[in-house]
C-alpha cells in the first residue's frame, strides 16, 4: 500500500489544519520539516508520493501552480486537487496526477477522462450532493477515473482512527485504485486500511506528531 503526504497550500505556505476549517489553517513549522516554505517542506522530508490540496485555488482566491510544479520534480507523483471546475481545467506538468474533487468537479463527473476521482466527505455525506459515499462509489465505476480518494474532511487533522466496517464497505464498492486520507492516527490505521484491500494512505498530521515512521513516507510504502 503506497503512502502519501499531505500538503494543504495557503498563501505560498504549507497550512496545517482541522476538520476543513481553512480560515483557521496555519503555517506547519512544527513537524518533521523546519520550514513551512513548499520546496523546502518537500526536500527536508523526501517523500516518494505528495498529494497536494491548493486551496487558494479550490476557494477561488489564488494559485499555487508554479510552487506545484517545483514540488512535482522533487517526487515520483504528485497528485493534486487545485479545484478543477472543468474537463479542461487541469494541470499539466512533470509527474503531476490531477484530482477531481466532488467539492468542485460539477455536477456530471462523467465528462472527465483520467486522473483521480476525490470524493470529498463531510459529516459522512459526499459534498456537495449530500449523497451516501457507499453509493456514489458504486456510480463511480462508470466514469473514467484512473482512480478515488475519499477524502474524509471532518476527520482531517484529528487522528480520529477508522472504522473497519466502513473501510470494508467502500473498498467493496469501487473496483480500481482506492486511496484513503483523514483522521488516520497510527500503524494500526494503516494496518486496517492495508486488509481492506486499500491501494494508498494520504496521510500528514500522525506522521508529524511522530505517530508513523518518517522512514516509512520516505519509502512511500509500508515497512
Amino acid at each position: 500500500m503506497d503512502l502519501i503526504l499531505a500538503m494543504d497550500l495557503k498563501d505560498g505556505r504549507v497550512v496545517h489544519g482541522k476538520s476543513g476549517h481553512r480560515a483557521t489553517y496555519r503555517p506547519l513549522d512544527w513537524g518533521c520539516s523546519p520550514t513551512a516554505d513548499p520546496v523546502g517542506f518537500v526536500q527536508a522530508i523526501a517523500p516518494q508520493y505528495i498529494y497536494i490540496a491548493d486551496l487558494d485555488r479550490i476557494s477561488g482566491t489564488g494559485s499555487h501552480d508554479i510552487l506545484v510544479r517545483q514540488c512535482a520534480s522533487l517526487v515520483r507523483r504528485c497528485f493534486v486537487d487545485r479545484g478543477c471546475r472543468g474537463a479542461n481545467d487541469l494541470q499539466d506538468g512533470y509527474h503531476i496526477t490531477n484530482i477531481i474533487g466532488t467539492e468542485t468537479g460539477g455536477s456530471d463527473l462523467s465528462l472527465y477522462r483520467g486522473g483521480f476521482l476525490s470524493l470529498d466527505v463531510k459529516d459522512g455525506r459526499v459534498i456537495p450532493s449530500g449523497r451516501d459515499p457507499v453509493d456514489f462509489l458504486h456510480r463511480a465505476n462508470g466514469w473514467k477515473f484512473e482512480g478515488c480518494i475519499i477524502l474524509n474532511i471532518s476527520a482531517v487533522g484529528t487522528e480520529s482512527g477508522l472504522d473497519a466496517d466502513m473501510l470494508a464497505a467502500m473498498r467493496a464498492a469501487y473496483h480500481r485504485k482506492l486511496f484513503w486520507g483523514g483522521g488516520v492516527a497510527s500503524k494500526d490505521d494503516l494496518g486496517l486500511l492495508a486488509d481492506a484491500g486499500f491501494d494508498g494512505a494520504i496521510i500528514a498530521t500522525a506522521l508529524h506528531h511522530g505517530k508513523i515512521p518518517l522512514d516509512w513516507i520516505r519509502r512511500g510504502r509500508i515497512c
